[in-house]
């Protein structure tokens, strides 16, 4: 931060911030007053004072209220942004005093999410009951985006096709298979590559998932177009579509295992002998090296449970 950052961050108050996005939202000021128990001409002296500072109009002043100047519009996104931090700061710091002796921010793709971090973290939370772990589920690339920016510790999804400078360790292996109804004419039929399902409606996850991007890139490469009729947010929304005749779609194979219980009762996998349908999911950092303890201690958690799991079926084997 140079000089005349460092002047601007001290000359901006928080309780101004507060007062304006009160005003935006109540959309007057004597409301705005009146919720945050303050008198209407202070609120109104603030904001005179704000607009000083940033040397900009931010309010349109009328007798119905107020309403937004562009520069006002712009500055309602930003101090929403930071009151919001400051929200969040004060929760995390607020756990540290109630005995929380670490602090871990995780973003991760759905396939994670399903097929593996409810057991590893679980395991982890029993050993180590005094670090937090917040976990948001993201497509691949908003991951990689968050942990670029600072948003999350650490990342845990699929690098195919992502271009990142980041740092990345393995963690797991998955593979995909297509789904389809029990009675399908590719049931029972064993692998089979990808495009041999191209006849067929799919349904398909959001347009920016890994999945998609996999099975879209490998019909263009047959020189085909997926018959795409529905797109679904989630793995669940995905069988129960397949499962009522609305088409067949691609999955990880332990996700949908897990669901055969409930939702894909009526349903079967198909093996794709397809190379991108192997795929690998890895722990990313910006540096690992300068994690806090915490993360450090849960990416080896993390680590050692995948190894675990690789080792698994060549122990069975033997």
């Amino acid at each position: 931060m140079n000089t005349s950052e460092r002047s601007f961050a001290r000359r901006i108050d928080l309780t101004s911030l507060q007062l304006f996005v009160a005003v935006c939202e109540l959309g007057s000021i004597g409301r705005a007053a009146e919720r945050e128990f303050i008198a209407a001409s202070a609120v109104s002296k603030r904001l005179s004072d704000l607009e000083a500072t940033l040397n900009t109009p931010l309010l349109y002043r009328h007798t119905r209220g107020v309403d937004l100047t562009p520069a006002g519009e712009s500055l309602l996104h930003h101090a929403r942004s930071v009151l919001y931090s400051l929200e969040k700061m004060q929760g995390e710091l607020s756990e540290y005093a109630d005995g929380v002796r670490g602090h871990v921010r995780v973003h991760a793709n759905i396939s994670a999410i399903v097929q593996f971090l409810p057991e590893d973290l679980g395991a982890f939370r029993r050993d180590h009951e005094a670090i937090k772990i917040d976990l948001e589920e993201h497509l691949s690339s908003e991951v990689l985006r968050a942990v670029q920016e600072g948003a999350s510790d650490l990342g845990i999804c699929h690098l195919a096709d992502h271009d990142t400078e980041l740092q990345s360790l393995p963690y797991r292996h998955d593979h995909l298979v297509l789904i389809v109804p029990t009675g399908h004419p590719l049931a029972g039929t064993g692998p089979i590559d990808f495009v041999d399902s191209l006849e067929y409606d799919h349904v398909g996850l959001h347009t920016n998932s890994s999945i998609y991007v996999a099975t879209r890139q490998a019909a263009l490469d047959a020189g085909r177009t997926i018959k795409l009729r529905i797109h679904v947010t989630g793995l669940d929304a995905m069988c129960r579509m397949i499962e009522n005749g609305l088409g067949i779609g691609v999955m990880p194979s332990q996700a949908f295992d897990l669901m055969r219980g409930g939702v894909g009762r009526q349903l079967t996998s198909v093996a794709l002998k397809d190379a991108w349908a192997q795929r690998e999911i890895r722990l990313v950092a910006r540096d690992f090296s300068t994690l806090p303890v915490a993360a450090r201690t849960l990416v080896a958690h993390l680590q050692a449970s995948g190894e675990a799991a690789a080792r698994e079926p060549a122990e069975l084997a033997a």
